[in-house]
C-alpha cells in the first residue's frame, strides 16, 4: 500500500515550515508545495514513443547569394518563456533575473460578484492585473481558483461566488480550513462553463496573455483537494474532486473557449486522461524537479529514471502524451524549497533538486514560476544556460538575398532552434531596410510561421528503448522561409536588410519584450541584421553594421549597456575604460580579409581617447572630438587589418582613462 498520506506531511513540512522560503516567500501568496496523491484514474495508455521527425521544408533558393550570420546569445529575456515572477500591485516587476512574464492568481468571486446573478461578469480586477503587467512590458500567465488556503494578500481566500449560495453544496475542508464547492452540481457545472466561454470571448487573443491555466477545481485551482480526494483507500477522508466525466466538461470548455492562446493542466490523468485526445491542451509541474521522501523520489521525472510512480512525466508516459509539448507548451513552478539552489548543480542536480537538465529536456519546458529567481545573479552561467535551453531559442543560420537589387527581389531566410520547444504563437515576421543613419525606411511583412521551427534534437525517454540515457535523436531541421519583397519607390543607395518578429504586445505597451535571435548581429530594438543591399544599377552595398549592445559583444569591467536617443537602436555601451573594455565579436572581414576602414560612432559631451585594437594586433591610440551631449553621436575612423570570415575581434578601451560611449561600429 502507497504511504500517500505521509508523503504527502513529510513535503508538506518542508515546505510550510522552512524559515529561508518563508522569508523569501513571506509577501507572496502561497501554492501548493506538495504533489498530492495520485487519483485512482484509469491507465489505459502507454508510452507514446519518439515522435516522428517534422518535414524538412523547402531547400533555400539556389539563385540567391549565401549571407551566413554569425551566432551569439540570445537574451535571457525573451517573450513568453524562461521564468515569471509573482505580480505584486506596485512593486517593478522588471527586477531580479531577467524574465519576460509575471504569474497571477485571480478568484472566481472577484469576477463572478453578482450576488444574485452567475451570468454578471466584472472583469476590473483582471484587467487592471493585466494592463499593469503589459505597462512592464511582461505577458502574464494566470489562473482562477475557488478554493485558496489562507488567501493570497489581495485575492480571497473563499473565492466561491455568492450566487452559489441556494444552489450549491459547500463542504469543509478540514486539513487546509477551506470550503469546497460541491463540484459535481449541476448548477456549478453550468455556472462554470458559462464563464469560461464569457472568458474565452473576451480574452482569446488578448496580447496581454501569455498562458492560461485551467484552474477552478480544487485548491489553489490545482486539480486536487488533498487530503478530500479520490484516494479513499488509506484514509478516512471522503472525495471532494469532481467525476471525471464533469472534470472532463471543464477541459472541453476550455479548449473551446480558447483556440488562441496556449491552455495548460495540471495534470496528465487530471478527469481521467480527458485531455488526451486534445492537442492544444499542455500541463503544468508546479513541483518541477524536486524529490521528496525518505528514500527520496523524483516528482517529476519518470519511474524509469528514480521518478515516484506519481511524477509528472510517469502519467504523461501512462497516458501516452509525453510528446504533447509539439502541439501545446509546458509550464507551471520550479518547487520552491529547491527554487535558490535548482541551478547549483547545473547541469545535474543534488539532495532535493532532481536532475535538472533532464527535467527540462524530457519535459520540454518552456516558462516556470520561480520567485526566488529574484536572488540569482544575472551573470550566473548555469541559469543562463538552463533559460537558453527552455523553450524556443532561434537563430538565423544564413539569409539569401542578392546584394544589389531593384524592383522585385526575393530574399529568405533559415532558421534554426536549440531550445527544447518550438514558438507557440503565430507572430508576425516582418523584413526591412535601415538607412546609414540606422533608421528603418521601408518594412514587409512576411507570411513565415515561427511555429515550424523545431527543436534540432531531443533527448529520448529510456522507456522508449532507443538507447542509453541520456540519448538525443535527430528531430528538427533548420527551416528555409523566402518571400517577395517590392523595393520599388526607394531612393537608390545602400542599406541594410533587417528582420524582425513582431510582439503583439507591442500594439498595448511600448516596452513590450521584443523577440531577439541568438545571433551577434541582433539589436536591442528587436531587428537583427542580415546583411547589405544596395538598391539600384550600380550602387555598392552599405558598409555592415555592427551594434555595441548587440548581445553577441563581450564588456568586460563596468562597462554596461544604457539607453540613447540618438543612437542607433536606441543604445550605447557606456563606462568603457580605466579597465573595462567593450569587444565586438564575429566581425566580417569578407572573403579575403585585409585592410578595412572601421567607423566608431560614438557620444561624448568632452574630448577622449580610446584604443583600438583588431584581433591580436597591436593597439592603436583614436581621438574622438566632443559630441553636443551623450546621447548624439559623432563618428572618427581608423584602418584595421581583418582575416576573413566572421571570426574577427575589435575591442575598444582606454587603459589610463574614460574612453567615449559607443553606439556602433561600421566596416568598409
Amino acid at each position: 500500500m502507497r504511504t500517500y498520506t505521509s508523503r504527502r506531511s513529510r513535503g508538506l513540512l518542508a515546505a510550510l515550515c522552512s524559515a529561508a522560503l518563508a522569508l523569501a516567500l513571506a509577501a507572496l501568496p502561497a501554492s501548493a508545495h506538495a504533489d498530492p496523491p495520485p487519483a485512482d484514474n484509469a491507465r489505459t495508455a502507454s508510452a507514446q514513443g519518439a515522435p516522428s521527425r517534422p518535414s524538412p521544408g523547402p531547400s533555400p533558393d539556389p539563385t540567391l547569394p549565401v549571407h551566413a550570420l554569425a551566432a551569439g546569445d540570445a537574451p535571457l529575456d525573451n517573450p513568453l518563456k524562461g521564468f515569471a515572477r509573482f505580480y505584486q500591485p506596485g512593486s517593478d516587476q522588471n527586477s531580479g533575473y531577467p524574465h519576460s512574464l509575471t504569474w497571477g492568481y485571480f478568484g472566481l468571486s472577484e469576477v463572478m460578484n453578482d450576488a444574485s446573478n452567475c451570468g454578471h461578469y466584472n472583469w476590473d480586477a483582471l484587467d487592471s492585473t493585466l494592463n499593469a503587467i503589459a505597462a512592464a512590458g511582461n505577458q502574464a500567465a494566470i489562473r482562477f481558483y475557488m478554493e485558496y488556503p489562507g488567501g493570497t494578500g489581495s485575492h480571497p481566500a473563499n473565492a466561491i461566488p455568492a450566487c452559489f449560495a441556494g444552489h450549491v453544496d459547500n463542504r469543509t475542508n478540514a486539513y487546509w480550513n477551506t470550503t469546497s464547492p460541491d463540484y459535481n452540481s449541476p448548477y456549478l457545472l453550468d455556472s462554470l462553463k458559462n464563464f469560461i466561454a464569457a472568458f474565452g470571448a473576451r480574452y482569446d487573443g488578448d496580447p496581454r496573455l501569455g498562458y492560461i491555466h485551467l484552474g477552478l477545481i480544487g485548491l489553489w485551482g490545482e486539480w486536487h483537494t488533498w487530503p478530500y480526494d479520490t484516494d479513499t483507500s488509506s484514509d478516512a477522508y471522503p472525495n471532494y474532486m469532481p467525476t471525471d466525466a464533469h472534470a472532463a466538461e471543464i477541459i472541453n470548455a476550455y479548449n473551446s473557449a480558447f483556440p488562441h492562446t496556449r491552455l495548460e493542466l495540471r495534470y496528465a490523468d487530471s478527469a481521467g486522461g480527458a485531455a488526451d485526445s486534445l492537442p492544444a491542451i499542455g500541463y503544468h509541474d508546479d513541483s518541477f524537479c524536486y524529490r521528496e521522501g525518505d528514500p527520496a523520489q523524483g516528482v517529476t521525472l519518470p519511474a524509469s529514471m528514480g521518478g515516484a510512480p506519481w511524477a509528472q512525466l510517469q502519467k504523461a508516459i501512462e497516458h501516452g502524451v509525453e510528446n504533447r509539448w509539439t502541439t501545446a507548451s509546458m509550464g507551471g513552478e520550479v518547487r520552491p524549497e529547491i527554487q535558490s539552489t535548482a541551478f547549483n548543480s547545473w547541469p545535474g542536480g543534488s539532495g532535493s533538486v532532481d536532475n535538472m537538465k533532464a527535467c527540462i529536456e524530457l519535459e520540454h519546458t518552456t516558462w516556470k514560476i520561480n520567485e526566488g529567481s529574484d536572488g540569482y545573479s544575472p551573470t550566473d552561467p548555469n541559469v543562463a544556460a538552463a533559460v537558453r535551453l527552455m523553450g524556443y531559442n532561434l537563430s538565423v543560420k544564413n539569409a539569401y538575398f542578392q546584394n544589389t537589387a531593384q524592383g522585385t527581389t526575393t530574399v529568405g531566410v533559415q532558421i534554426a532552434n536549440t531550445g527544447v520547444a518550438p514558438f507557440y504563437y503565430p507572430w508576425t515576421v516582418s523584413l526591412g531596410l535601415k538607412d546609414s543613419a540606422g533608421n528603418v525606411v521601408r518594412t514587409w511583412d512576411t507570411p513565415w510561421d515561427l511555429r515550424k521551427v523545431a527543436p534540432a534534437k531531443i533527448r529520448a525517454f529510456p522507456d522508449w528503448g532507443t538507447g542509453t540515457d541520456p540519448t538525443y535523436l535527430d528531430y528538427g531541421y533548420p527551416q528555409y522561409f523566402g518571400t517577395s519583397v517590392d523595393l520599388s519607390g526607394m531612393n537608390t543607395g545602400s542599406y541594410q536588410l533587417v528582420m524582425k518578429v513582431k510582439n503583439p504586445l507591442e500594439s498595448v505597451s511600448s516596452n513590450a519584450k521584443k523577440l531577439r535571435f541568438a545571433n551577434a548581429g541582433q539589436n536591442s530594438d528587436g531587428w537583427l541584421g542580415l546583411g547589405a543591399m544596395a538598391v539600384g544599377s550600380g550602387q555598392t552595398p552599405t558598409p555592415a553594421s555592427y551594434e555595441a549592445e548587440a548581445t553577441g559583444n563581450t564588456l568586460t569591467g563596468g562597462a554596461i549597456t544604457a539607453g540613447c536617443g540618438g543612437c542607433s537602436g536606441g543604445s550605447k555601451v557606456g563606462y568603457i575604460g580605466n579597465g573595462a573594455t567593450l569587444t565586438f565579436n564575429h566581425v566580417d572581414g569578407g572573403a579575403t580579409g585585409g585592410t578595412r576602414t572601421i567607423t566608431l560612432h560614438y557620444a561624448t559631451q568632452v574630448a577622449r581617447t580610446a584604443t583600438v585594437k583588431a584581433n591580436g594586433a597591436t593597439a592603436q591610440t583614436v581621438s574622438f572630438a566632443p559630441t553636443p551631449d551623450w546621447s548624439t553621436t559623432g563618428t572618427t575612423t581608423v584602418t584595421v587589418k581583418l582575416n576573413a570570415g566572421t571570426g574577427n575581434t575589435l575591442t575598444v578601451a582606454n587603459p589610463a582613462g574614460w574612453a567615449p560611449d559607443i553606439d556602433r561600429i561600421t566596416v568598409s
